[in-house]
């Protein structure tokens, strides 16, 4: 486990709980060092720039590279990004869930699970810009979405973040 290679680090992980299963999950990825890489917030709204551009088309691409999920509400802010990700019943052809909670040897690939999603819209995001040092920072905050309410606050609170940006954990103020 990644607790044990990094004894400092705990998981936010749900421990036992199936990534890879059906339900909603609200995801937010920040930029290392919190730079600001992908445009700017102009009279509430946010002005993406080229690097902005290409997180925004990696991102909808990932509804054709697992066609098992819907991307629902999401915002790229100049140093993060939060959205919500649906991983529907209806599993990529050739992929398998567990059966009693234990994937078996020998069949076909399991379901990829959020971190998977994740993990690939981080590489490939990465890879375009051809950074020569780390674009995102290690791991990314993740959250099911369990109820209609908890569903409704996330989405408002995505919808909202450009118009409450100088108040957002990650604002940083480059005027000080």
């Amino acid at each position: 486990m990644i607790t044990e290679l990094y004894p400092d680090r705990c998981s936010i992980r749900l421990f036992g709980y199936d990534y890879s299963q059906a339900g909603l999950y609200f995801v937010t990825i920040c930029v290392q060092s919190r730079v600001y890489l992908f445009g700017n917030i102009t009279d509430a709204e946010m002005v993406l720039n080229d690097a902005g551009k290409m997180v925004d088309d990696e991102w909808q691409y990932l509804r054709i590279k697992y066609p098992h999920i819907k991307l629902h509400e999401y915002v790229i802010m100049p140093n993060h990004f939060h959205g919500i990700v649906e991983i529907t019943d209806n599993v990529a052809a050739g992929s398998a869930r567990p059966e009693n909670g234990q994937f078996n040897i020998g069949r076909a690939n399991p379901a990829p699970t959020i971190g998977n999603i994740i993990g690939y819209f981080k590489y490939q995001t990465t890879k375009k810009l051809n950074l020569s040092s780390r674009l995102w920072q290690r791991n990314y905050y993740e959250h099911i979405i369990r109820n209609e309410k908890d569903y409704c606050n996330t989405d408002g609170y995505i919808v909202n973040n450009p118009y409450n940006w100088s108040t957002d954990n990650y604002y940083i103020n480059h005027d000080l």
